[in-house]
């Protein structure tokens, strides 16, 4: 069982735009057929977690308040984590669960959940780096599109060096470069 940041991101290191949009993503050739393989990904999943800029968009973008079954077809029936200060709309039907209690709290509740599978951290970025801070994250993988944003939300806003980070594969994927790095615990 390991905490997975698993993302894709600009070449200059951008999750979304300054506008929080991922469009820039579904416009690179072949992101349908990479795309494709998260199901693969989803099996070893087992609890979904993710702040609320990163929720808003997936509920807008899918529609899923007026689909909540659109939620079931991507995420099954994972228990979702949400963190978050505001309310936020309801996806009728699934698990989800919005907190504000601090990572390092939540991190037991979620490693029970997810049983022997994976804990994915969706994002956004500073969620991320919250993890990263407490000792909590254990893998990323960054998936690097042939794309430059030049501002935006970035792919994780804090300062880990290579004392931490171990690369453990890089992979091509299409038009994308997979990267992904073992992450240990702050000194």
């Amino acid at each position: 069982m390991a905490t997975i940041y698993n993302t894709a991101t600009t070449l200059d290191g951008y999750l979304a735009t300054t506008d929080n949009s991922l469009q820039w993503l579904f416009e690179v050739p072949g992101a349908g057929e990479e795309e494709s393989g998260l199901d693969t990904f989803l099996a070893g999943i087992g609890v979904l977690v993710m702040g609320s800029t990163t929720y808003e968009w997936v509920v807008e973008f899918e529609q899923l308040v007026e689909h909540p079954e659109r939620w079931t077809a991507s995420f099954g029936d994972r228990p979702t984590w949400v963190f978050t200060h505001r309310d936020l709309p309801v996806v009728e039907g699934a698990d989800i669960r919005f907190t504000q209690t601090p990572v390092a709290e939540v991190h037991p509740e979620l490693v029970a959940a997810a049983g022997d599978r994976d804990i994915w951290l969706m994002g956004g970025g500073d969620l991320v780096g919250q993890f990263a801070d407490a000792g909590l994250l254990d893998r990323i993988t960054a998936t690097i599109a042939p794309v430059t944003l030049g501002a935006g939300a970035p792919l994780l806003p804090r300062d880990l060096r290579s004392d931490r980070l171990t690369l453990v594969s890089v992979e091509q994927r299409g038009q994308f470069a997979e990267l992904t790095y073992d992450v240990g615990s702050p000194s």
